[in-house]
């Protein structure tokens, strides 16, 4: 058996990490068995989809790098892959259960029961769901009634007093009483539009789907597709149910954790690459003490028997530490060509200055949005701080002066690109000393006047960036400063 699943997202939202996590599943399942995946949009909530999270479910997965065999923008055998042009098919298949008494028509309106709700809910009944009003209205009788006109919707006649079975790859055989299934639920609305549990069982069965892995929130609504699947006669797919992923708390991943919809995470800097490595790790298990995988390698390690059946929790931290290590990974062309976006109103253009900067900021950095302001002062004036700000520990305002004066005569040579690093660190070791400092109270005054903080990238490569002329401007700026408050 050639194995199809599918990714089927509602276009009602922007694509949660958490659906990318099941999308991505999906994909290395079909990758490394040789079989298909296919994307079909469920776009059966009229008031709710909209064009636009269609397009930004397009451009997150060109984003992230990976792709199906079968969808909306590529086509396949069994197109259209969006629901809201199959309509025809579900309404051919509410009639094949209506004519297998699987199925009836209900003529109750939402006012009777939105009053039959609020009387449940005042005599503080555990009653939920519909009260089979119209179950055993004779064939005849709502068949005439529908042919006059009146308003209608088509419900599923769960089968009372019986057990639905079903096998999940990864729980196991799981037993539900049909009277905690949703009672009599809508299969078709009265606009002829198919509800999602009708729409979704019909399109896995005509496409072709022989596995469904989905998260577990989803666990609830399988007894119910189960069901459907029997009424039809039909085989239902494998089913697998995919561990959920939480917050740190232990709550179900939400804004309130930070970043989850993929457009967050990539306006924040992180890598495609980097994001897509970590969630491959939310809930699977690969080669015991190694993190770091390309997509070729999570698909040959992918084994879909070895998920874990416990939530998978989002660590931020962990996700920043991967974005880290590619960012490293990057050359400084590289690296700077994925900045540019994030520096605009800082540079122009890539030039040889902005792609030297980046070897000053990467072992700084976890996020391209971080570049910014690490480099702003290679390409602005930086602010000029309060005096207090220049002081090295344990000196006073004449002693930051002499310390500066000495950093002074350090730029010339060190401007120079040639200059190696050995050499600045020891003509730095021979000021400190001549001043009787240590090497980083010398550099203290030096670094904030060049970088406008006392915390910076190395000091060296900054000069050489800026140049002899902008160094020593910036240091005369501040020597001004300082000697002005001296003679206060």
């Amino acid at each position: 058996m050639k194995i199809r699943n599918r990714y089927a997202p509602s276009p009602t939202g922007l694509q949660h990490i958490g659906g990318v996590r099941t999308a991505l599943f999906n994909y290395l399942f079909a990758k490394s068995q040789g079989g298909t995946f296919v994307l079909r949009l469920e776009d059966t909530d009229r008031t709710r989809s909209d064009s636009a999270f269609v397009q930004d479910l397009f451009d997150t997965f060109q984003w992230l790098g990976f792709h199906w065999d079968e969808g909306p923008d590529v086509g396949g055998p069994y197109a259209p892959y969006i629901q809201s042009e199959r309509a025809a098919l579900y309404q051919k298949a509410a009639q094949e259960l209506l004519d297998r008494d699987k199925a009836y028509y209900c003529f109750c309106s939402a006012e009777r029961l939105e009053n039959l709700r609020k009387e449940r809910e005042s005599a503080r009944s555990s009653e939920t769901g519909y009260d089979k009003l119209c179950r055993n209205i004779p064939k005849d009788a709502a068949a005439s009634r529908v042919k006059a006109g009146e308003p209608h919707v088509i419900r599923l006649k769960i089968p009372l007093g019986q057990t639905t079975r079903f096998h999940d790859r990864l729980l196991g055989d799981i037993e539900w009483k049909n009277e905690d299934v949703n009672p009599d639920p809508v299969l078709l609305k009265s606009d002829g539009f198919p509800t999602y549990h009708l729409a979704n069982v019909v399109d896995d069965h005509y496409m072709g789907i022989t596995h469904v892995l989905r998260a577990q929130e989803w666990l609830p609504s399988t007894p119910l597709h189960t069901i459907i699947y029997e009424s039809f006669d039909w085989e239902p797919p494998e089913f697998c149910h995919l561990p959920m992923v939480m917050g740190s708390d232990g709550k179900k991943l939400s804004k309130r954790h930070g970043a989850t919809s993929v457009d967050e995470f990539r306006r924040q800097g992180y890598l495609p690459e980097a994001l897509l490595n970590y969630t491959a790790l939310l809930g699977a298990s690969y080669e015991e003490g190694k993190d770091v995988y390309t997509l070729e390698e999570i698909v040959a390690a992918f084994d879909v028997d070895k998920l874990n059946k416990a939530p998978a929790v989002f660590d931020y931290k962990k996700l920043a530490w991967f974005n880290g290590l590619y960012i490293r990974a990057k050359s400084d062309k590289e690296l700077a060509a994925l900045a540019l976006p994030y520096c605009e109103g800082l540079i122009k253009e890539n030039s040889a200055s902005f792609v030297g900067a980046m070897s000053l900021i990467k072992e700084r950095i976890s996020l391209l949005s971080e570049i910014p302001s690490k480099i702003a002062y290679l390409f602005e004036e930086p602010p000029l701080l309060e005096p207090s700000e220049f002081f090295p520990k344990k000196a006073d305002l004449a002693k930051t002066v002499e310390l500066l004066e000495l950093g002074k005569k350090l730029i010339p040579a060190a401007s120079r690109k040639s200059y190696e690093e050995a050499f600045f660190k020891e003509e730095a070791e021979k000021a400190a000393a001549l001043a009787g400092v240590k090497i980083g109270d010398l550099m203290t005054p030096l670094r904030v006047a060049i970088t406008g903080a006392r915390v910076s990238p190395p000091l060296l490569g900054s000069l050489r960036l800026l140049g002899e002329e902008k160094s020593m401007a910036r240091v005369e700026k501040s020597l001004s400063l300082l000697k002005a408050a001296l003679c206060e």
